[in-house]
């Protein structure tokens, strides 16, 4: 059997009037490429030998170095938004993403999603909600959600830097998106079905 890409995938949320913009970014990595992009990530991190690197953390020019990097290393991504989500209603656009998400990465020959742990009720939760879309795949679909630690995994800061910078182009700052649309995916579900 021949090894198949993994997922990494992570969130963000953008504020806009009455209902915001959920976001799950994935980064699609093939075997062979995975130590490449670990790499590239770490020597994002610089100087600071522990912990993750966070979009949210950069200051301007780091956030450019790290979608330019990112945008060097290639693979593909997508990227879901979910539309008209209320800040209550956050978990519930996380679902609606992670369902269209299970999705776009079967398509795309994947089977395996790694995303960063929250807390194990959450996690079960993010299980739950891809086996349910699993379902509605072909009959005898394999695919599995892994959670964990953000600081233990680089592939995880790559789709947090995919989904920052997607925060970014909604909040009008497109040049940093403009640099990872070409290799992106898109897609857009609502959340009020």
């Amino acid at each position: 059997m021949l090894p198949t890409p993994q997922a990494f995938a992570d969130e963000s949320y953008f504020t806009a009037g009455q209902g915001g913009w959920y976001i799950v970014g994935a980064v699609i990595v093939a075997d062979s490429d995975r130590e490449v992009f670990r790499e590239a990530m770490l020597g994002l991190r610089g100087r600071k030998k522990s912990g993750k690197l966070h979009w949210h953390d950069m200051k301007r020019e780091a956030r450019t170095q790290a979608a330019k990097t990112l945008a060097g290393v290639g693979g593909s991504h997508v990227v879901v938004f979910g539309t008209a989500v209320a800040t209550a209603e956050q978990e519930r656009g996380r679902a609606k993403c992670l369902e269209r998400l299970v999705y776009e990465l079967h398509v795309r020959g994947v089977a395996e999603l790694f995303m960063e742990g929250r807390t194990r009720q959450l996690n079960e939760r993010d299980v739950r909600v891809a086996m349910g879309a699993r379902s509605n795949l072909p009959k005898g679909t394999q695919f599995a959600v892994t959670h964990l630690r953000g600081g233990e995994e680089p592939l995880l800061w790559a789709a947090d830097i995919l989904a920052g910078a997607a925060h970014a182009g909604l909040a009008g700052s497109s040049e940093l998106w403009d640099l990872l649309a070409p290799r992106v995916a898109e897609c857009a579900v609502s959340i009020r079905q």
